[in-house]
């Protein structure tokens, strides 16, 4: 498996999407109800949201914590990331959930973001050597 000697930019983006990811997963979980209340989705969706976020950061900041991770590790990062925003989209547009204004705004809002964040590990990944074997 290739390592890459991490840029520290790419070292700093990770850490940031796991910050994220995991503050958003606990408040997700932890205030599931809020959150279904004010943007017209279902509970569980939501919680259950919120729980997949948490395994997710603590995968990307041990990523983030390694001068020399695997060039596949980032890639499944910016990977998840994608499959992210492309599910947040289709949920929108699938008929499955009815969500509000907000719950459209909060949607599309934490896509973007997650798409900023998949497009700056791969400007990272760019600028991340690979380790010689």
């Amino acid at each position: 498996m290739t390592s890459i000697r991490a840029s520290s930019f790419l070292r700093r983006v990770l850490i940031v999407d796991a910050l994220i990811s995991g503050a958003s997963g606990v408040a997700m979980f932890a205030l599931a109800d809020v959150f279904a209340s004010l943007l017209q989705l279902p509970v569980d969706l939501v919680r259950e949201a919120g729980i997949i976020l948490l395994p997710f950061a603590a995968c990307v900041g041990f990523v983030a914590s390694r001068q020399e991770p695997a060039r596949l590790a980032v890639w499944a990062i910016i990977a998840m990331n994608i499959l992210w925003v492309v599910d947040s989209i289709l949920l929108l547009f699938s008929g499955w959930v009815a969500p509000n204004v907000l719950g459209y705004v909060f949607v599309i809002a934490q896509a973007a973001m997650v798409l900023v964040l998949a497009d700056l590990e791969y400007m990272g990944l760019k600028r991340s050597p690979a380790v010689a074997a």
